[in-house]
């Protein structure tokens, strides 16, 4: 597994918790990140800047992912669905990560941890975001 591949399960393990869990202390996800990436500085950098940036426009990335689901709301997603799309979707539209990059690491997620259709859910919502969103749709400023 590539070392980002790992920043990447890490994340969406800590973004499924505080989906379930949203009363969890944020500070704790530091301590987690540190942990599961062996005290890795320049990947728990990359983990604490996805969290964070996932965080910050987590209501825009929402909005973003729902106008693009055909038929599907936020709420009616699997949590893991989801909270990849979430990851994929800062990623896309927010973070340094080549669109190709971010769709294929989004599917490899949803394999590996979503159900028998995430993989394609995931690939065909991705493809239609990176597609048709526009830069303004997720804003940069501070929310």
């Amino acid at each position: 597994m590539t070392t980002r591949r790992r920043v990447r399960e890490v994340v969406l393990q800590l973004l499924f918790e505080e989906d379930i869990n949203p009363t969890r202390p944020i500070d704790a996800a530091s301590e987690f990140l540190s942990r599961r990436l062996r005290r890795n500085k320049p990947l728990i950098a990359f983990g604490e800047q996805l969290l964070a940036g996932i965080r910050t426009h987590r209501k825009s990335i929402d909005q973003a992912i729902g106008q693009h689901a055909a038929n599907w709301s936020i709420k009616r997603m699997t949590v893991v669905d989801r909270n990849i799309l979430r990851l994929a979707a800062y990623e896309l539209l927010l973070g340094k990560t080549p669109a190709p990059v971010a769709i294929n690491e989004a599917i490899e997620l949803a394999k590996r941890y979503g159900q028998a259709n995430s993989s394609q859910f995931v690939n065909g919502l991705l493809d239609r975001l990176h597609r048709e969103a526009k830069p303004a749709e997720v804003s940069p400023a501070h929310e």
